[in-house]
């Protein structure tokens, strides 16, 4: 299987389709590359060549104890895009993917990047406050630690609800997508999945966005229960000069994964792509 060790010895794990142009998957959280199989396949068959890793403490990578904030996901990143000598990429990132593609901009600049999509992003930032009154509330993120530290393996089969929207009527989500995403939340570390909501929930981004000078596509649902739109995706579209936002009615946050909206999401990719 193919990995790129980082600077710290942590093994990243990535799938590798296609050739041609590169597209950099990055996953939220709590699932890993895996959430990207779709899209994997649609830009391949497209021309491009599309690249998925699992964080590290997620997936297949090195089940690391510690590194869970984002100045290392985005050094991790840039170790991968660096191994691989990738250039001209264009890097598209779901949830809290969105903070590490934001972070990995606001560190290591856009030399190798020629655009990025923000899907269902958790940037500018998650935290309610008088600044952002939107936001999530601290006692859910305290809520959201609780269930994963008193039996997770529940906790995520009753969050794939709210991720996927299966408790809205009309719901095109499937019991698959509930269970691919039980499957994947269970291969990350339980201490990533606890450190990891501090990171997402906390992390401000302002600054990282700030830094964008690339073209940058914003999708997100106007129904995300976990990442509200008002919040994020709205605010970032409108902090990114030139962004372009797409608002996907009664859209989920697995918007990628969900029958209906993943089709719709990949064909908005390969528009944003091509142009």
């Amino acid at each position: 299987m193919p990995y790129r060790t980082t600077r710290d010895g942590v093994k990243i794990f990535y799938k590798d389709w296609g050739s041609g142009r590169p597209v950099v998957f990055i996953h939220g959280w709590p699932l890993n590359g895996d959430a990207w199989q779709d899209q994997l396949k649609a830009v391949a068959d497209a021309g491009f060549r599309g690249i998925a890793h699992d964080r590290r403490g997620h997936g297949r990578s090195t089940p690391v104890w510690d590194g869970y904030d984002f100045d290392t996901f985005a050094d991790d990143l840039d170790d991968l895009l660096a191994g691989l000598d990738l250039r001209d990429v264009t890097l598209v990132a779901h949830s809290m993917g969105g903070g590490e593609l934001a972070r990995y901009i606001g560190r290591h600049g856009t030399s190798r990047v020629r655009s990025a999509v923000l899907l269902s992003a958790i940037t500018p930032l998650m935290l309610a406050g008088p600044d952002n009154p939107d936001g999530v509330p601290e006692s859910v993120l305290e809520q959201i630690k609780s269930g994963i530290l008193t039996e997770r393996s529940q906790f995520w089969k009753d969050t794939a609800a709210g991720f996927f929207g299966t408790n809205r009527t009309g719901s095109t989500a499937t019991p698959g997508n509930v269970d691919a995403f039980w499957y994947m939340a269970m291969a990350q570390t339980i201490e990533g999945g606890v450190r990891c909501v501090d990171a997402f929930g906390r992390t401000d981004f302002h600054g990282d966005l700030s830094k964008f000078d690339i073209p940058v596509l914003v999708v997100h649902g106007d129904d995300d229960q976990v990442v509200p739109i008002d919040a994020t995706g709205r605010k970032t579209a409108s902090l990114v000069p030139g962004a372009v936002l797409k608002v996907y009615e009664g859209g989920s946050h697995g918007i990628a994964m969900v029958p209906g909206d993943k089709e719709r999401f990949n064909r908005d990719l390969l528009e944003f792509l091509r142009s």
